[in-house]
């Protein structure tokens, strides 16, 4: 999958803005109205609390084997290991993801299950049709080729909406479960409440920005 056409934004720093919602789940929540992001929002504020901890190699609860190895494979495509920080499998993201698919905190999860099984299967059926295997069974070349069709809202073709609507829920379930991990918080900088010996004010800048000042 090619990087996202946003420059000068690296396709882990446009992750890392979704992520802020990790520790601020109302931001995302609030700026979102789809279920996914409520959700993703949701789960990592328990998360990033401590509240829940979906085990790195757990076994699913939701996706089949195949379904979940799937998962794997498209977090990984979605958030990559890099110089700054491992990939999302490797932080649990598959296994947070599977995590918000069964929890009834936010009701019924019925609904969120059936669009992420659709789309799983919408994204086999499209591999097979043009590669003749399923989408874990395919070349990278290929996976890539046809994750573009879908990673891009604003260019897609119409006839892959249902596609481009899963590839963004899971995108932002894959950087909310990054950056709700202990390795994502430390990328994000996060430090949580902690006390300081004095308060050296608000920052110039941000006073400015505000309209607190000239």
């Amino acid at each position: 999958m090619s990087e996202f056409p946003v420059s000068p934004f690296s396709r882990r720093e446009i992750l890392r803005l979704l992520g802020v919602s990790a520790v601020a789940p109302a931001f995302l929540a609030g700026c979102r109205d789809d279920e996914a992001a409520q959700s993703a929002a949701h789960h990592a504020g328990q998360r990033a609390r401590g509240e829940i901890v979906p085990a790195v190699g757990a076994e699913p609860q939701f996706f089949t084997e195949h379904e979940f190895e799937t998962v794997r494979l498209l977090t990984d495509y979605i958030l990559p290991a890099d110089d700054r920080g491992p990939s999302a499998s490797e932080v649990g993201a598959p296994e947070f993801i599977d995590f918000v698919m069964t929890d009834e905190l936010l009701g019924d999860p019925e609904r969120r299950q059936t669009k992420m099984r659709g789309g799983l299967a919408w994204l086999d059926a499209q591999s097979r049709r043009a590669y003749g295997a399923r989408f874990v069974e395919a070349t990278d070349a290929q996976r890539r080729e046809l994750l573009d069709r879908i990673a891009y809202p604003d260019v897609a073709d119409p006839a892959d909406a249902v596609g481009v609507a899963f590839f963004n829920s899971l995108r932002d379930y894959t950087a909310a479960g990054y950056f709700s991990s202990p390795q994502g918080i430390d990328d994000l900088g996060y430090i949580g409440n902690v006390a300081r010996a004095e308060w050296p004010g608000c920052p110039p800048e941000v006073a400015q920005h505000i309209g607190l000042t000239a």
